[in-house]
């Protein structure tokens, strides 16, 4: 019997995953003051040991400011370094990459865990007030961003290089920008959050102006060999935003700048959209941009084997995101192999006696 694609391993630049399987990026709002903690070790830990060919942290802040909620990690100081390197070191011991995703929350920044509903965090309860392309809050209860002026621009495209350079020295494998779901980046590149009239707003050049910068300074610190990873909002889902065809272009030029992989993702931008959410709706994104001749991954609503390999075989994607399905089951690489017939599957040697049913 052939090897399932999902378990056919995906060699780029110096690094081959062993799986198609990842982990995605999924937030955890546990953290203190930017620190991982056992909390970390053991969630990310859990995923490597259950199979996954690589395993994302999740949106890792390049600053204070650009934190989702108080509780969520960063890597703007080295001592972060520290807590990461047990992770990281605990990932690879399992057979599977490390990853880190680098975010900056922009104006959707200073809010409550989700478990106590997202609030916006005034100044004088513990937030910080908010920044962005432009003076447009994401929604009526957000705060009013500041506008960020060219100079503080260039400071955080030297957050994120310094970032990648600590990335380095926690021991991760690859990088990815996270460009997606409404946060700086992505408010940058979507027309309806940026109504700059500089050089960083208006035309489609101009709105990409601040991701590629930060490409460029992310590359220049990132080794050649290691692999870096861009997930985008491919499609805002609303009239006058980010088109599919806008991903389309922006990832053959990505892809000169030295990104290996696009992590094909949708929405967040603007507040109240619907979204036709299903199994697979994303997926055609992904197969989108893969024409462009670039690596791609899908992720929403995967939650089988059969349909991951499926994804896989009609040549959509090169790697799946899972991150739901695998917070419902840490072990699902495991359990996938044995579902789609797969026996050569590595578990580690302290399960191996539960392999085989007897």
């Amino acid at each position: 019997m052939a090897t399932p694609l999902l378990f056919t391993p995906l060699a780029i630049r110096t690094i081959t995953l062993k799986n198609r399987l990842v982990v995605s990026p999924m937030c955890q709002y546990s953290g203190e003051d930017g620190f991982a903690n056992d909390w970390h070790l053991v969630h990310l830990g859990s995923r490597a040991v259950g199979g996954a060919g690589l395993v994302f942290t999740e949106a890792i802040a390049v600053s204070p400011s650009g934190r989702i909620s108080p509780a969520d990690l960063g890597i703007w100081k080295d001592e972060h370094i520290i807590q990461l390197r047990k992770i990281t070191d605990f990932i690879a011991a399992q057979g599977s990459v490390p990853g880190i995703q680098l975010a900056h929350a922009g104006r959707k920044a200073s809010v409550t865990p989700p478990w106590k509903g997202d609030h916006y965090i005034p100044e004088q309860e513990g937030g910080w007030h908010t920044i962005g392309p432009s003076p447009i809050p994401f929604a009526d209860e957000s705060n009013m961003p500041h506008e960020l002026s060219q100079a503080e621009i260039a400071a955080i495209v030297t957050e994120f290089k310094s970032a990648a350079q600590r990335s380095l020295d926690a021991g991760f494998k690859i990088i990815e920008i996270h460009a997606a779901h409404g946060y700086l980046i992505n408010q940058f590149t979507s027309p309806l959050s940026n109504k700059r009239t500089d050089e960083y707003g208006g035309s489609f050049d101009n709105r990409i102006r601040f991701l590629l910068e930060i490409i460029n300074a992310i590359r220049s610190v990132w080794p050649d060999e290691l692999p870096l990873f861009l997930r985008i909002s491919a499609s805002d889902w609303t009239e006058g935003g980010w088109t599919t065809e806008d991903s389309v272009q922006l990832a053959g030029i990505v892809k000169n700048l030295g990104v290996d992989l696009i992590d094909c993702s949708s929405g967040g931008v603007v507040a109240n959209v619907k979204i036709p959410a299903k199994p697979d709706y994303q997926v055609p994104f992904a197969a989108a941009v893969r024409k462009a001749g670039i690596l791609t991954g899908a992720v929403g609503i995967i939650v089988s084997p059969e349909q991951a390999e499926a994804i896989l075989n009609n040549e959509q994607a090169d790697l799946i995101f899972m991150a739901r399905e695998l917070l419902r089951d840490p072990y699902f690489p495991l359990r996938a192999a044995r579902e789609l017939g797969y026996n050569e599957m590595e578990w580690p040697v302290q399960y191996e006696r539960a392999k085989r049913k007897k």
